[in-house]
């Protein structure tokens, strides 16, 4: 079990707006959010919608996303592939290692710091600002009330929209829509976790979000392993109330595909990394589409005969998802 988790640690490796912006349509902008519950303001990256349609892709980052740009506009195409269809996509920036949950505490430091006092973000700090132990993360409240509030603003549509997201993003992609369903009428899990109940899960996740500077609390999130908040942010649990809701899950087996480039020792120890981080995901993956079988709730599932835990494979999953999002959006 020890030697699982230290594997996932390894691999798991009202709206203020800053810039001024415009309806283009099919134009890029750089838009700042106000939080309602403490945190700084969040940078979201948008491409407006190509006929100026009011629905939203909402894309979620992984474990370790940083403060300047979304991992999806850095590492992969996801603006180009829709730039020409009637849809826009939005990016959050930051949430490193948050699972876009709202925590019950700071993110504090090391262990032993559930309830600990800490003041929230300041306006200065990013949000998800890793600096700061008393940041309070409060990513769900933000995505669902304060987000839709400021891109309504924008003309955008508070209901029916679609999210998804890669490793720790898809996990919550399926959490915020089965919470939120009048916000979003499809769910993307590309190489998540889907069974965070399974053996060693619980505490990969613990080991994980220690190796993000300065170590966060996982009691801090979601309460002590006991908790049900372990379960309210489980898929595999929440399952049965997926009914209705166009879902597209996928995982790779983990084998290098030609999207891996292996030039180095470093480029060695990464793909191994994200070899066990990929088959793991498909386990968790398998186990959940053979728990919807059971139920009787229909899903999407892709499961490419390579790849692994990388951008490569999150890319193509999100162009072979894109038709299932356009239609369910009725962009």
């Amino acid at each position: 079990m020890m030697a699982f988790a230290l594997t996932l640690t390894s691999a798991i490796t009202g709206g203020a707006v800053a810039n001024a912006w415009s309806p283009t349509h099919g134009t890029l902008q750089t838009v700042f959010c106000n939080s309602s519950a403490g945190m700084a303001p969040v940078k979201l990256e948008i491409q407006r919608a190509a006929r100026g349609g009011s629905k939203y892709l909402l894309l979620l980052d992984g474990l370790r996303a940083t403060n300047d740009v979304s991992g999806w506009d850095k590492e992969t195409n996801a603006f180009q592939q829709f730039q020409n269809d009637n849809i826009n996509v939005v990016m959050p920036v930051g949430g490193a290692a948050t699972f876009y949950s709202d925590w019950v505490g700071p993110i504090g430091s090391g262990l032993g710091t559930m309830g600990s006092s800490g003041s929230s973000g300041s306006v200065g700090e990013a949000a998800g600002s890793s600096t700061n132990t008393g940041y309070k993360p409060m990513w769900e409240t933000f995505l669902t009330k304060d987000m839709p509030n400021c891109l309504a603003g924008m003309g955008m549509s508070r209901t029916g929209n679609a999210i998804a997201g890669l490793s720790m993003g898809g996990s919550a992609a399926l959490t915020l829509a089965n919470y939120h369903r009048d916000q979003f009428n499809f769910a993307g899990s590309f190489s998540g976790y889907l069974n965070n109940s399974a053996p060693g899960m619980r505490q990969g996740i613990r080991l994980a979000l220690l190796s993000q500077p300065p170590g966060y609390n996982v009691d801090n999130m979601w309460g002590p392993p006991w908790s049900d908040l372990w379960l309210r942010n489980d898929p595999f649990v929440f399952a049965p109330q997926l009914r209705g809701l166009s879902l597209y899950i996928s995982a790779a087996d983990g084998i290098p595909g030609p999207d891996t480039s292996i030039h180095s020792g470093l480029d060695v120890y990464n793909t191994v990394n994200a070899m066990g981080l990929e088959a793991m995901a498909l386990a968790n993956t398998r186990s959940f589409q053979a728990r919807l079988w059971s139920l009787g709730i229909p899903a999407t599932f892709d499961f490419p005969a390579t790849g692994v835990h990388n951008w490569g494979n999150w890319q193509a999953e999100l162009w072979k998802a894109r038709p299932q999002i356009l239609a369910a959006v009725g962009a």
